[in-house]
């Protein structure tokens, strides 16, 4: 069958149809807006970097998110849990997630190479949590 245009009445009737309004700005600060989001991506919560003869662990990822999370919680090949000190959420300004890094870095430090297993938890604003762990072969970056 060969494609014809619609007819002028039909395309007007489209043309009619009331277009959904645009969805209402998100600014992705509570838990509903950001656990799809962190369930997605989450291969990418943590990475591991060797720099200056150590192991640093990045939080980079969970912090830009950070405004939906209440607790970010972690340990190393299987040690003791500690929870990573994130920034503030600047509700108040125009980017409440955006990272100033003035006092708390991203990152937390390990010995070289003693880095295997990381596991993390985050407790998330809304009383729920979400888990994952990652091994150094999975996550190590340059």
């Amino acid at each position: 069958m060969r494609w014809r245009p619609a007819p002028a009445a039909a395309l007007a009737v489209i043309l009619a149809l009331p277009l959904p309004l645009p969805l209402a700005a998100q600014s992705f600060t509570t838990a509903a807006e950001v656990a799809p989001i962190l369930q997605m991506t989450r291969a990418n919560w943590v990475a591991v970097r060797e720099y200056e003869g150590q192991d640093l662990i990045y939080f980079t990822h969970l912090l830009s998110w950070r405004c939906g999370i209440a607790a970010i919680t972690f340990s190393v090949n299987g040690g003791p849990e500690a929870v990573f000190p994130a920034e503030p959420c600047y509700r108040d300004e125009a980017q409440p997630n955006a990272l100033k890094m003035t006092e708390v870095l991203p990152y937390a430090v390990a010995p070289l190479g003693s880095i295997r297993m990381v596991k993390v938890r985050l407790d998330m604003g809304d009383g729920s949590s979400m888990a994952a762990t990652f091994d150094r072969a999975g996550v190590l970056i340059d």
